[in-house]
């Protein structure tokens, strides 16, 4: 390699954590000030790796103490690795970690066989929906990019909700220039989104620059893996050999394929998701 080559390669190197030192500062900035306004706050954690980076960020900005609970929403459905990741997380992290479960659907037969749509509602929106609402969470963190999908796009970093937790996508508060509206009603209940600027590529960037520890279903076995974490009958892998973060990032850099491709939730009716969202679906 000559000279002229390792410069570049040096120089690039330097751009890129240049830019992700940015995307941090903004993250942590947003943690900050949500926490400087909002009482009662918790951040969901699905495990995948989108929201484990976010609780990584949130570790920085309170330096390495969470000053809140995470949730985890059960629907007893995950790949069982994925659970055994969020416990040893939340014991090496001393996380406060709380699930919550729709244990009446679930015991009334409740699953995708009895449409997605439905299922995601009673499983996920209703479970996240009661547990703030006997929890008392004014504010939740969710680990959202507007790249990842098209309803995420229009969100906005604090994006209020009404007393039912249901959001109004048609009518979003501007946030120019980052000037974020936090002051809302008493019966306001507010998503907070610290990642929402970044990109798939971002996230795994910033995970192999600071070694953040994700679920092994990521990686390739041989041929496949998963790009987004679901419940096993709603998750399917896609094809891949990368079996490290170089790798995966260098697979992202060439892929035309979306991210979601392997979520059948993705794929099942027009405007699904954005349905589901409305509804306070994360």
């Amino acid at each position: 390699m000559s000279k002229t080559e390792e410069k570049r390669l040096a120089q690039a190197e330097i751009d890129e954590s240049t830019y992700l030192d940015a995307l941090e500062n903004q993250t942590i900035y947003i943690f900050r000030e949500a926490y400087r306004r909002f009482e009662d706050l918790a951040m969901l954690w699905s495990i995948g790796k989108d929201s484990t980076a976010m609780l990584w960020v949130a570790r920085k900005a309170f330096f390495g103490h969470v000053p809140f609970p995470l949730v985890h929403i059960d629907t007893t459905k995950k790949h069982p690795v994925m659970i055994e990741f969020r416990d040893k997380i939340a014991k090496e992290w001393n996380l406060d970690l709380r699930t919550g479960t729709n244990e009446k659907a679930l015991a009334e037969g409740m699953g995708p066989e009895k449409g997605r749509f439905e299922c995601c509602t009673a499983l996920k929106t209703n479970a996240l929906q009661h547990l703030i609402d006997t929890q008392g969470y004014k504010g939740i963190f969710l680990g959202i990019r507007r790249d990842e999908e098209g309803s995420r796009a229009k969100e906005r970093v604090f994006s209020p909700r009404d007393r039912n937790f249901q959001w109004n996508f048609k009518d979003q508060p501007p946030e120019l220039w980052d000037q974020f509206n936090t002051a809302y009603g008493v019966d306001t209940h507010v998503r907070i989104h610290p990642i929402l600027h970044w990109t798939e590529m971002d996230i795994w960037r910033y995970i192999k620059r600071e070694r953040i520890p994700v679920c092994s279903l990521y990686f390739s076995n041989g041929t496949h893996r998963f790009r987004s974490l679901g419940c096993v009958p709603c998750n399917s892998p896609l094809e891949s050999t990368a079996t490290t973060v170089d790798e995966i990032v260098a697979e992202l850099a060439r892929t035309t394929t979306p991210e979601r491709a392997g979520r059948a939730q993705d794929h099942e009716k027009a405007y699904m998701m954005q349905k589901l969202r409305s509804l306070g679906y994360m």
